[in-house]
């Protein structure tokens, strides 16, 4: 595994569904929808969604997450909420921030109304540093991304441009495979 490099396990981007970030926010709960169909009916191999920009280049991922985030527009006026998300927040500074930024105060039809012309390009977040790796990096890296960040997933870039994804499952499976073959001590 130490030899391992990222773009042994990477999965292609044409291996997954796209959809433009010109697209609306409706169209995008569609496309979410009939991907996850496809995947489940096995006429598809990925359900991850991603996203290409005017330019064709691929700028991140669509989750049902990303959606539902989309929905409230507050929670852009959120400045460190990713890297918050990664620790435990207690009850009272979760609701502290849900009313500090009137998160969920608006009538949920009138969110579905707003979001009606609401472009992708206006919700998807962008991926991180801690949510990518370079193709010729070595598996520890994405070991460590994977545990810290605890992701699902791993963009994988050339230069300035993403060429696939690296997923989690996908490691696991020949982590496990490496791991039976360790001779065990007894």
């Amino acid at each position: 595994m130490e030899n391992m490099e990222i773009h042994d396990l990477m999965r292609p981007v044409e291996e997954f569904p796209r959809i433009s970030s010109q697209l609306t926010f409706f169209q995008a709960l569609e496309a979410l929808e009939k991907a996850q169909d496809e995947f489940l009916s096995g006429k598809a191999a990925q359900r991850i969604l991603l996203v290409y920009d005017k330019d064709d280049k691929i700028v991140g991922k669509l989750s049902p997450m990303d959606l539902v985030q989309g929905l409230e527009p507050n929670y852009d006026r959120i400045e460190s909420l990713k890297d918050q998300s990664r620790y435990r927040l207690n009850e009272e500074t979760l609701e502290r921030m849900k009313e500090q930024f009137q998160l969920w105060h608006t009538p949920f039809s009138e969110l579905c109304k707003k979001a009606d012309g609401v472009k992708i390009e206006n919700f998807i977040k962008m991926p991180s540093p801690d949510h990518m790796v370079n193709s010729e990096d070595k598996m520890a890296k994405a070991f460590h991304l994977f545990v810290v960040g605890r992701h699902d997933s791993l963009f994988v870039r050339e230069e300035d441009r993403i060429v696939g994804l690296i997923l989690f499952s996908d490691v696991y499976r020949q982590l496990a495979q490496a791991m039976k073959q360790c001779p065990m001590e007894g």
